[in-house]
């Protein structure tokens, strides 16, 4: 059991990184965004629930007498913020951060879908409710992040073909 819960707290720490990289990336992008007001309102929604998200991590961690692990935020937060920057010289930084917006979401309902199992497994089942509360969180997310792209696209296209800025 022991082993179990190390695993457990192991991950859930990873996920209060990951949750941290995740605001690292999509805080940079709300910061650009110009042409894409469904995208910026969405993201900024997002950012809200990402901040519950890191909230109900550190609940479960307190439940479990641990504490997050700030070399592990801090080094995926700069991980994150790197990541956000790399697409900002591409022309089509939209284009690129929808994809890999995408598939950060994924991820991460990978990460809870794995953490919600840990939990029932090590006995934690106290935390499944808050898990199971971030992972729809995520998949709302994912969903609207996949069926954006047609939309995204034609804007993007219609502004370059306008000759305007289109890239944010």
């Amino acid at each position: 059991m022991d082993a179990m819960r190390d695993t457990f707290v192991t991950g859930l720490k990873n996920a209060h990184a990951m949750e941290k990289q995740a605001l690292s990336i999509m805080q940079p992008q709300l910061a650009r965004l110009e042409h894409y007001p469904d995208v910026s309102s969405m993201l900024e929604r997002h950012v809200g629930e990402t901040g519950g998200q890191i909230d109900r991590l550190e609940r479960i961690l307190g439940s479990v007498s641990e504490t997050s692990s700030s070399v592990k935020d801090m080094f995926l937060s700069a991980v994150g913020s790197m990541a956000a920057l790399g697409h900002v010289p591409a022309q089509d930084e939209i284009l690129k951060n929808s994809m890999a917006n995408l598939a950060f979401e994924n991820c991460e309902i990978a990460a809870y879908t794995t953490l919600i199992t840990m939990a029932q497994e090590s006995g934690e089942t106290a935390a499944v409710d808050l898990l199971e509360q971030s992972l729809d969180e995520e998949k709302r997310m994912s969903v609207w992040i996949a069926d954006t792209p047609p939309a995204v696209t034609r804007t993007f296209l219609g502004l370059q073909a306008g000759g305007m800025r289109a890239d944010v």
